[in-house]
């Protein structure tokens, strides 16, 4: 039987909530300027697949530290890889873990390309953990308890594609319910 992460599962691992589809490019690029990012920064990326969204960070918008948090061992291994092939393990750490274990009191910026189900769940640990003036950026799907202070369609050339993101900033704009 299959899981939601597309792949029998590894005795021993927790399974996945969602499937590995990594962000094109340019869209990790457009995340990262909306967010501001840049030096001082500490980047968590919460189910960070190949890792392509920390090591963005670091190389081309110069944070200070970035966090590829990867539940599944086999893409936390490529992403491993693919920082110390770069030569940037002493600013973009891998961590093979669970993103609800693990504590976000340092972060600056968390970026997720997570289903809304999953960033509902993930609302009230970020509501309590961030620091204020933290900045989420999601990609796709929304975190429906927050207003988003700027939500963006990224258009891809020649493709009939557009990618929605979503940036929110702690504290956060709640959204009320209807009376």
């Amino acid at each position: 039987m299959l899981h939601s992460g597309g792949r029998h599962p590894v005795p021993g691992e927790t399974p996945p909530l969602v499937p590995f589809v990594p962000t094109p490019l340019p869209v990790a690029r457009k995340m990262l300027e909306l967010a501001g990012a840049g030096p001082g920064d500490i980047l968590y990326d919460l189910g960070c697949g190949d890792g392509r969204i920390p090591i963005m960070a670091v190389e081309e918008f110069g944070v200070e530290a970035a966090y590829c948090v990867e539940i599944r061992r086999d893409l936390a291994s490529k992403a491993r890889h693919e920082v110390e092939r770069r030569g940037l393990q002493e600013r973009v750490h891998v961590i093979n873990r669970d993103m609800f274990e693990l504590d976000l009191s340092d972060a600056t910026i968390v970026t997720l390309f997570l289903l809304t189900s999953v960033n509902d769940m993930l609302a009230p640990k970020l509501e309590r953990e961030l620091p204020d003036g933290a900045r989420i950026v999601s990609h796709e799907f929304r975190v429906t308890r927050w207003q988003p202070v700027i939500h963006a369609t990224l258009r891809e050339r020649d493709k009939h594609v557009s990618h929605e993101i979503y940036l929110y900033i702690k504290p956060f704009f709640m959204r009320h319910a209807a009376v």
